[in-house]
């Protein structure tokens, strides 16, 4: 049954990575064209395409998608959106289930890779994490997103988490960004994006994910150690209970 699984999930790879790079060449072409608008206008132009894009690869690909929470997400409101990260499935899941524009925070590098770099560029905050200079710009870029009514979404365990633990241990940047920005967090949980892509090469597994969406943290009077501590414990807690 094993090698079964192997075998279907090595060919469900290749089919994935084939509607992925197909649907790439259709949306980066408006993605790229957005790009010449100013923002917020690109973002937003850019997000109904990227939405596009997503919906086109999970569905293809065999992959259902649940949404559960956007109702906390109040109109006129922009928000510090915070995600457990276990895949790199996270980030194509995430940014299309937070409802309205949002850009993320991710590798400088991913950006140098052809085509893809385009819509990677347009959805991102970029970050060079191995330049204190790189990541106090990347950290005045992700305020200027708050600033234009744009959601901001970050990963505060910093990587994937390859522990059985359901969180790691929170990095401050998340909350001191929500403190400096005045933004309240809104709190959301990911799920089985790892059985989807595994830490095994080439493998894909069709199967449901979820994104669930938590109430929001209003960060007045509150501390970055104050306000780590209640998300990861809320997050913690509703990970445990819905696993």
């Amino acid at each position: 049954m094993n090698l079964l699984k192997n075998i279907l999930g090595r060919i469900m790879a290749f089919w994935a990575l084939l509607v992925f790079v197909l649907s790439l060449l259709v949306f980066v072409i408006p993605v790229w064209l957005a790009d010449r608008l100013s923002e917020p206008k690109r973002s937003r132009v850019s997000h109904i395409f990227y939405c596009g894009w997503m919906t086109t690869f999970f569905v293809l690909s065999g992959v259902r998608r649940v949404f559960k929470g956007r109702e906390n997400f109040k109109e006129g409101q922009n928000y510090v959106v915070i995600c457990n990260h276990r895949s790199m499935m996270d980030p194509p899941l995430s940014t299309p289930a937070i409802p309205g524009p949002n850009k993320t925070i991710a590798k400088v590098e991913m950006a140098k890779i052809p085509v893809f770099g385009v819509i990677y560029r347009s959805g991102a905050v970029l970050v060079d994490r191995k330049s204190d200079e790189g990541r106090r710009q990347a950290y005045i870029k992700m305020k200027e997103v708050l600033g234009r009514g744009l959601h901001m979404c970050i990963y505060p365990e910093g990587t994937r988490n390859k522990t059985k633990e359901p969180l790691t241990r929170f990095q401050d940047g998340a909350f001191r960004l929500a403190i400096d920005a005045k933004k309240p967090i809104i709190p959301s949980l990911i799920f089985n994006t790892e059985r989807v892509l595994p830490r095994k090469p080439f493998f894909f597994w069709p199967t449901k994910v979820e994104m669930h969406f938590l109430p929001q943290i209003d960060v007045e009077g509150k501390s970055v150690q104050q306000l780590k501590e209640e998300a990861f414990e809320k997050m913690k807690a509703y990970y445990v209970a819905n696993a």
